[in-house]
């Protein structure tokens, strides 16, 4: 019952992780530069308020929100090209680590299935989460250093936040993932098999492999 809580908790927390980083990835409002050194209203007020993203640079004012495509990639930072594509493969390695994730759980039975099989699908789908983990925090972390090393940073946006809350959810799920890769408890071991005697009727601990066929003849 342990197990199988653990397991549905790890993949739980590894799809909100994965919208998470996909709502971050979509999203344009990462963090919120000024080039003036004023507060936030008056930025606003100045129409001096910008919003970036992975995708986009917005203006931001009382009457007017206007955004522009961010697309000439040869021009572009390396930050932001760098954070676009590691956002991008996480967002990507989502979708074979939930789909390991699902089929290795206890309730879910496919053809041929066997416990062995299932530790594997967990191994493999919990190492692909925290995969994107460390990609989410990679991006989140480096393009605010970046934006701030090349105009004033103002804030953090939403997606910022979406992102480390993705990322640090991805964490926990591949983490518990890795966990769930353990010896079932409902699956005997050799040294705790036993056989019967026809002739005493007592039960014998199993012989090693060499001496199990000698027992056939008892």
């Amino acid at each position: 019952m342990a197990h199988m809580c653990r397991h549905m908790t790890g993949g739980t927390a590894s799809c909100a992780g994965w919208v998470g980083v996909i709502i971050a990835t979509a999203t344009t409002d990462w963090v919120r530069i000024c080039d003036y050194n004023v507060d936030y209203a008056t930025c606003i007020r100045m129409d001096e308020l910008g919003s970036r993203g992975l995708w986009a640079e917005c203006v931001i004012s009382p009457a007017l929100y206007h955004c522009v495509a961010l697309n000439q990639i040869l021009t572009l930072p390396a930050y932001i090209q760098t954070s676009r594509a590691l956002m991008v493969c996480a967002c990507l390695l989502g979708l074979p680590a939930m789909l390991l994730v699902l089929m290795s759980m206890p309730c879910v039975r496919l053809l041929n299935d066997t416990a062995r099989i299932k530790q594997h699908r967990a191994l493999v789908g919990g190492i692909l989460i925290l995969i994107m983990a460390i990609c989410g925090i990679v991006s989140t972390i480096w393009f605010p250093i970046g934006a701030h090393r090349a105009e004033g940073l103002m804030s953090f946006g939403f997606s910022l936040y979406a992102g480390w809350v993705g990322s640090a959810l991805c964490l926990l799920g591949g983490s518990v993932m890795l966990c769930c890769h353990s010896a079932d408890p409902a699956t005997p071991r050799r040294e705790n098999s036993f056989y019967y005697s026809r002739q005493g009727g007592t039960a014998t601990p199993l012989d090693p492999p060499a001496n199990h066929a000698k027992s056939a003849f008892v």
